[in-house]
Order: C-alpha cells, then sequence, then structure tokens
C-alpha cells in the first residue's frame, strides 16, 4: 500500500516570497515547439536523459549528476524552512544546494508509525551521494544501512526543489537498486491534504508497483509495472487535471481519474525500511542508483 514519512515537526507553511520567485523562473524558462505528443509525452524510455519539452509539459529540471560530486556528509544540516520551497541544506554547495534538499536527520521513516520491529530514520548525511560509477556514469547514490548493533535503518529522502509545491507535472527517473538486501524499500511519492500519488513504490526484493490513493477516500489504485529492481528502469509520472497517469520504460503500466489531487504537492524520491516481509538485518545494507532525474511543469493553455 501507499506510504508517506510521518516525521515530527513539519513545516505546513509556504515563503510566498519563494514560491512567487519559483513560479517567475518556472515561466521564464524557454518552450521547444513542435515536441512529439505520445502515450509517454516525452518518450522517457533510454538511458540517456531527456532534454527539452514535450507534449503539454516543459522542462524545469535536467539532471544527469555528471557535474560536482557530493561526497558523504554533504547532505548535512537540512532544517531551513523545511518543506518549503525555500528548504535547503547547509552542508550543500552551488547547484546541488539551488536544486535539491532533503529530510532532515531525525526524522522518522514510515514504519515509525506501523508497529514494525525495525524501523527507520533519515539521515541524508550518511546515505546520500553523488559521483561517478566505476564506468564513469554520474550517479545520486542512495545506500541506507542498519548498524551492526541493531539500531534504526539509516534512510533517506531527497527533494528536487524546482517542483516543491506544483500543482501538476511529469516526474521522471532512472533507477537501479545496484545492491540487494531484505528490509528495504522505496516510496517516491507526491502527497497531501488526503491525496497521494507513489511511483515507484515497493520493497527492493519485490516488484516495482504504483498506486493512486484518491483524495476522497476509497480504494486504492494498484498498478504494477516491473518485477525486478535490479534492472534499470525508465519510471514516469503525468499528472494532469483529473488524470494521473504512469509509465515503466515508456509503457503505461496505469491511469487512474478518481479525485486526482488539484493542489500543488512535492515529489519526494523517498527510500526507507521496509512496510512488509523481513526487516533489516543488523550491518546488513542496500543501494538504490538514480543516473538522472528530469520534471517538467504542466502547460496550462
Amino acid at each position: 500500500m501507499g506510504s508517506h514519512a510521518a516525521p515530527k515537526r513539519r513545516g505546513r507553511a509556504l515563503w510566498p516570497s519563494m514560491s512567487l520567485l519559483l513560479l517567475v523562473a518556472l515561466v521564464g524558462v524557454p518552450r521547444a515547439e513542435g515536441a512529439p505528443v505520445s502515450a509517454d509525452a516525452c518518450r522517457a524510455t533510454g538511458t540517456e536523459l531527456p532534454r527539452g519539452d514535450c507534449g503539454p509539459f516543459w522542462q524545469v529540471l535536467a539532471e544527469d549528476f555528471d557535474g560536482d560530486r557530493v561526497p558523504l556528509g554533504g547532505f548535512r544540516d537540512c532544517e531551513h524552512r523545511v518543506d518549503t520551497s525555500a528548504a535547503y541544506c547547509g552542508g550543500l554547495r552551488g547547484a546541488y544546494r539551488d536544486n535539491w534538499w532533503a529530510y532532515p536527520t531525525g526524522w522518522r521513516d514510515t514504519a515509525g508509525d506501523r508497529g514494525r520491529d525495525v524501523v527507520g530514520v533519515y539521515h541524508p548525511e550518511d546515505t546520500v551521494s553523488v559521483g561517478p560509477a566505476e564506468n564513469g556514469d554520474g550517479r545520486m547514490s542512495i545506500r541506507m544501512w542498519r548498524p551492526a548493533d541493531g539500531g534504526p535503518v539509516h534512510a533517506a529522502a531527497v527533494v528536487p526543489r524546482a517542483v516543491m509545491q506544483m500543482k501538476y507535472g511529469k516526474y521522471s527517473a532512472r533507477i537501479k537498486v545496484t545492491k540487494l538486501a531484505p528490509g528495504y524499500k522505496s516510496a517516491w511519492l507526491h502527497y497531501g491534504g488526503g491525496c497521494e500519488l507513489d511511483h515507484p513504490e515497493g520493497e527492493w526484493t519485490g516488484d516495482l508497483t504504483a498506486f493512486h490513493h484518491p483524495c476522497g477516500g476509497g480504494e486504492q489504485g494498484y498498478f504494477p509495472g516491473a518485477d525486478d529492481w535490479t534492472e534499470w528502469h525508465t519510471v514516469s509520472t503525468e499528472w494532469t487535471p483529473g488524470h494521473v497517469r504512469f509509465f515503466v520504460d515508456g509503457r503505461q503500466v496505469g491511469h487512474d481519474t478518481r479525485d486526482v489531487p488539484n493542489r500543488p504537492l512535492s515529489w519526494v524520491l523517498q527510500n526507507e525500511s521496509a512496510l512488509e516481509g523481513p526487516g533489516a538485518a543488523p550491518g546488513s545494507s542496500a543501494q538504490l542508483d538514480i543516473t538522472w532525474v528530469a520534471a517538467y511543469a504542466y502547460d496550462w493553455k
């Protein structure tokens, strides 16, 4: 089922000045003309980061992680203006400080509210890094782990600032679990006001799935997408007025129209301790790599 973090001290107020600046920035992004329209509007299926506008979407974020490195420790001091478009991590510098935020150290993950024997606590400072893989490909790596003494899992949720508190849009990434162990999962989501979109979601040892929890309640939409987190997949969510569509490798795996959110929400790349099956073993670790992230605003015209 869908999930979301339930940390303490969650701020909900927006910073109007920063929201206005973000809106101005989005409006100022040039449009590409004649972009193709298809089932997946951006044809986001391949290994390369898609660039440019497509269909009713105009690109506001294109990150391939081939620039500056961020070693472990960079995603620290993230308690500044939390949950707003002005949020930032004091340990980051340059473009990464401008473009990324993370749930601060000490916030509990979803398992803390589900009665699980093994729970997690967000620790971006010792789980998130950016740098080249062995083949030179730039990646953001999320390495979650559980201490040998059996303490809580060190989890990570990173947030692209360009699309915080944005209404509608398209959200894509290319991902792979490069180290597998039981007890770890992802739930990349938009949520708020009783609404929730989750894609991809699932324990890393299980299926990659999508969920839609209608704003008015009722039965969740469940859409299986791919069976194996340990293979590279391009995942996309298209959220437009009255519709949400989920894609894996360019193939539409789900579509729902029931009480689709019509309010600004943030895209949270949430990774945490498992909600089903065995908990993470003491001393274990698992890793998810992200080779690119792309996000788009929705063209209202």
